[in-house]
């Protein structure tokens, strides 16, 4: 009994074992026969659940569809070659030129014998090489894996400042459905769903969402409007439909929309290009055959105004939960942040936080990047050194505006001419206690 044999019986004997299929595709593309070898791969590659095994026969379709296509299959069975290595080895094919000179020697030679040597008609690999037909893998252009940096696993709510509020929301709404899926199972409370940040630019929605990922430990897939445009018909909505089917192959998981107004536009507004897109991302939210079950979709946005309604209906984007502007112990943590290693003098953080209403985590940054400005520009002009200081924020705090002012007026009206439904209330309550000062 040769090798071929004993492992075809091992994989007829062992049809959901992946490792076995792997052993017998191996020992086919050895051999030349290309088509057996595509066919055995293809077959371990459905039941596989081992991803080091999953990369070896991934790359053994590819390299055995390469030389398919260069060289033709070859029924004749070849001697193996001695030991297959483990899965990091690269299948090794026997070269085209010599397997063409080895061909043209034994038709030399035998020139009577070709009744003996002729393939079996029903052996489709023969009918397959005698077709001259070849296979093409065409590349989609996107990873089969969803990214995951390891970056994005280290976030949690430690190292988000202040929005204790907002918080216990999330940790309510969204992570302990995720940690606790037994108890929430028997109020028939899904994991997942979908949630939308809004607020003010600068404020932090999508550190927010990071941290929320951090703490569900689940599978983080930050999604660009890049991932999904296309300048053909049809392309962008498949892109969209191929990103959720690729967030439940990977549950638990969390997709993270960032400026999802630009995907999501009220139908009544925007494009005829457009609303095919918009009509699948509705679809794969919540359709006759989708759900998000332990999916969770996390868009966030500036302009909730903007964004379809039926998007924010329930089913959908069912909880929307509004970021406001740092409070002032917020805003305390976030100088004592920004300011950690700068070259400073007497810095009363306290003061400043006290100083800096409505300004986003974003204002704050940018207050300490311009006061570094203006003292190195100082230094540069009198070629004497010195730190930061108190003075510095002062002078910067008599031209520096809070970048969040211009939304929150804008949302004022929102407010009070469109909250007919109530999804802004959390807005309306922020300005009941603040609008006076806006």
């Amino acid at each position: 009994m040769d090798r071929l044999t004993f492992l075809k019986r091992m994989a007829l004997e062992h049809t959901g074992d992946a490792e076995a299929l792997y052993w017998l595709a191996k020992e086919y593309a050895e051999r030349g026969q290309w088509v057996d070898a595509i066919g055995q791969f293809s077959a371990a590659l459905a039941v596989c659940t081992d991803d080091v095994l999953r990369i070896a026969l991934i790359d053994g379709i590819a390299l055995a569809t390469a030389r398919l296509q260069q060289g033709g299959d070859q029924a004749a069975e070849q001697p193996a070659s001695g030991d297959h290595g483990t899965y990091d080895e690269d299948v090794e094919f026997p070269d085209d030129d010599e397997a063409d000179e080895e061909d043209i020697a034994e038709d030399d030679g035998d020139d009577g014998d070709d009744d003996e040597t002729e393939a079996d008609p029903n052996d489709r690999s023969a009918v397959f090489a005698r077709s001259a037909v070849g296979l093409q893998v065409l590349d989609g252009g996107k990873s089969a894996v969803p990214p995951r940096p390891s970056s994005l696993e280290k976030v949690t709510f430690a190292d988000v400042a202040g929005l204790k509020e907002l918080k216990k929301t999330i940790q309510l709404r969204i992570i302990s459905p995720f940690q606790n899926q037994g108890l929430f199972s028997k109020f028939r409370k899904k994991a997942g769903g979908g949630v939308l940040m809004y607020g003010p630019p600068g404020c932090g929605k999508t550190f927010m969402a990071k941290a929320t990922a951090g703490e569900c430990r689940a599978t983080f897939i930050p999604i660009h409007i890049t991932d999904i445009l296309d300048k053909y018909i049809g392309v962008s909505e498949q892109n969209l439909s191929d990103l959720f089917d690729k967030a439940r192959a990977h549950k638990p998981s969390i997709m993270f929309f960032d400026e999802i107004d630009t995907i999501g536009f009220n139908r009544s507004k925007s494009s005829s290009s457009m609303r095919g897109m918009i009509d699948t991302f509705l679809t794969e939210m919540e359709g006759v055959d989708t759900d998000t079950d332990q999916v969770l979709v996390i868009g966030a946005t500036n302009m909730p105004w903007d964004v379809d309604d039926a998007l924010k209906r329930p089913g959908r984007f069912d909880r929307l939960v509004f970021v406001a502007p740092p409070d002032e112990e917020a805003r305390e943590h976030m100088f004592r942040l920004k300011l950690a290693g700068r070259y400073i003098e007497n810095i009363d953080t306290k003061l400043l936080a006290g100083r800096t209403e409505f300004f986003s985590g974003a204002d704050i940054e940018n207050l300490c990047e311009r006061a570094a400005e203006r003292v190195l520009g100082e230094i540069l002009e009198t070629g004497s050194e010195r730190p930061m200081r108190m003075a510095d924020f002062e002078a910067l705090l008599e031209e520096v505006r809070p970048s969040t002012l211009e939304w929150l007026r804008k949302a004022k009206n929102y407010v009070k001419y469109a909250n007919q439904s109530g999804v802004y209330n959390d807005v309306e309550d922020y300005l009941r206690r603040y609008g006076r000062r806006i």
